[in-house]
């Protein structure tokens, strides 16, 4: 401790201060405190000591570091209390928490790193990226988000200490990579590592360095007499520091890691603003399928199905749309599958099913002697998830419609799995009286067996194969010769055929002289609305 007159200098000091600057305490005496404890080298620091001394602030309390003469530096509190009682000057207390601050350092540095691999641990990577952000003088930076390929097996079939080994290993050989650039490379949890660049000098950069990961992690590793070949997966991303958050980058790199591993991993992958935009697309049809169905936003358009050998109107087959108040009108592509993948496709199908029968009985009253079949898409999902053969009884009688007036499409590959309860469907819905087809007929196991144990009445020929049908100058002998013999096929166990695809005169001529029964596509008519085949049908009486 040591008191201090106005002016800053000692006018006492005790043999603890003494000891802690390495001097008599005697000798201190008329030496500036302010130059002795640090205070006089920051600038604000030694404004507020002054207004101590002139009683206009009670209290200062700060941390400096000091030098001892041996040599060693020293962490020091320092404390200078005004004088009460209006006397002038100043108490000084110093205390020595060198050990207090190394200790808080080890704590610290425990705390933000990984105990396994001695990297940085998640927190410390989110600090460092948070102040890469928030600094002005940051213009871009870029992060590799890795995972490795294949981990879970290594502690699955070794064991854990194996599995700590290797990643520890793993982030021996980061190291190496990152080293020379001063980036950071942290574990994040898991078998999940990234390398931050803060200071980014462009995508090339990011791009190089995960290409640097990959070649790393390509030697195999020896650990206690294994030897494991492991590979990684790196989404890469790197942008302006600007207007970008934490969150928002880490998103980023998280569905590039997902990309890289989708697209079959061992790679890197860069971030794609148009592939997100089309994934945030996607996630947005998906989460208001459900409420899409239940606010009346799909319709129905109707293709014709033409018999080839007199040209009249056969059927038609109900293609679903979604009128979305968002992104337009949508195609079956762009929704079908997430349908199918959240089970909403349950409750799609069933409102399509029964739109589809009340416009078919609609026009077998409005044209009784002329009626025409309309032909329904299925998913495997409506069979396993639903009662398919309860809902269609109950539609049909709902509806008025006769069985015979509905088709229902499988596709093939669909078809070869039906075993069990779908089988058992198809059997009940056949007879029923409900017509089965096989839709994109040859492009799936190309196995024949199931049609001996499927009741399928109707197989449609898979577009490719009438795309093949080109001009007579230009004819394509091998997809003829197939059709004719799946035709041929078919009609041998009493089964019709319909042609995808048609979109000439001269494909529809040699498609009638093999033997197609019905033909569908452009070259007839798009997909229309129901009064377009109510004209057609009205034509043709």
């Amino acid at each position: 401790m040591a008191l201090v007159d106005p002016d800053g200098r000692l006018l006492a000091a005790n043999s603890a201060l003494g000891s802690l600057l390495g001097a008599d305490p005697a000798r201190l005496t008329a030496c500036r405190a302010a130059d002795l404890l640090g205070i006089a080298a920051d600038r604000r620091l030694k404004d507020s000591y002054r207004e101590v001394l002139g009683g206009r602030r009670d209290r200062l309390r700060c941390t400096r570091r000091l030098k001892h003469p041996d040599g060693r530096a020293l962490w020091a509190e320092v404390t200078v209390a005004a004088l009460r009682g209006g006397t002038p000057g100043a108490l000084v207390s110093v205390e020595d928490v060198t050990e207090r601050r190394e200790l808080a350092s080890r704590l610290r540095h425990l705390q933000m790193h990984d105990p396994v691999t001695r990297l940085p641990n998640r927190a410390l990577f989110f600090e460092r990226l948070t102040a890469a952000l928030r600094s002005p003088t940051t213009g871009r930076v870029g992060i590799c988000y890795l995972d490795l390929d294949g981990f879970k097996a290594v502690n699955d079939t070794l064991g854990h200490a194996i599995g700590d080994r290797l990643l520890s290993a793993v982030a021996a050989r980061l190291r190496t990579v990152v080293e020379h650039g001063g980036h950071l490379a942290a574990r994040l949890g898991g078998d999940e590592f990234a390398l931050l660049v803060e200071e980014s000098e462009g995508t090339e950069q990011a791009v190089s360095l995960a290409g640097s990961v990959l070649a790393a992690l390509q030697r195999p590793f020896d650990l206690e007499g294994h030897r494991l070949a492991i590979s990684a997966s790196v989404g890469v991303v790197e942008r302006p520091a600007a207007g970008t958050t934490p969150t928002g980058l880490m998103q980023a790199a998280d569905t590039t890691l997902y990309w890289a591993k989708a697209d079959g991993k061992a790679r890197w992958t860069l971030f794609d603003p148009e592939r997100n935009a089309h994934r945030m697309t996607r996630q947005a049809l998906c989460s208001t399928l459900r409420q899409g169905v239940e606010r009346g936003e799909f319709t129905l358009e109707y293709q014709p199905l033409v018999a080839l050998d007199n040209g009249r109107l056969r059927g038609v087959e109900a293609l679903v749309r979604w009128d979305h108040p968002q992104f337009g009108r949508l195609a079956p592509n762009r929704f079908i599958g997430l349908a199918e993948e959240n089970g909403s496709i349950v409750q799609l199908g069933r409102w399509v099913l029964a739109e589809s029968c009340r416009r078919a009985r609609a026009w077998q009253k409005d044209h009784p002697d002329d009626p025409i079949f309309v032909s329904v898409n299925v998913a495997v999902r409506q069979v396993w998830d639903s009662d398919l053969v309860t809902d269609v009884a109950t539609i049909l009688d709902e509806t008025g419609l006769p069985p015979e007036l509905l088709q229902l499409e499988l596709t093939e590959s669909a078809v070869m799995g039906s075993a069990g309860r779908p089988l058992q469907a198809l059997h009940a819905l056949s007879e029923m009286g409900v017509r089965i087809a096989i839709d994109d007929f040859g492009t799936g196991y190309s196995n024949l067996s199931y049609l001996s144990r499927l009741p399928v009445a109707a197989l449609k020929l898979d577009g490719s194969f009438v795309r093949g049908f080109r001009s007579h100058e230009h004819p394509n002998a091998a997809d003829e010769t197939i059709v004719e013999a799946l035709v041929q096929l078919a009609h041998r166990l009493g089964l019709t055929v319909t042609a995808e695809c048609v979109e000439s005169a001269d494909q529809a001529e040699r498609l009638r002289r093999i033997g197609c029964d019905t033909g569908q596509g452009w070259f007839y008519s798009r997909a229309v609305a129901p009064d377009g085949i109510s004209a057609i049908l009205g034509t043709s009486r």
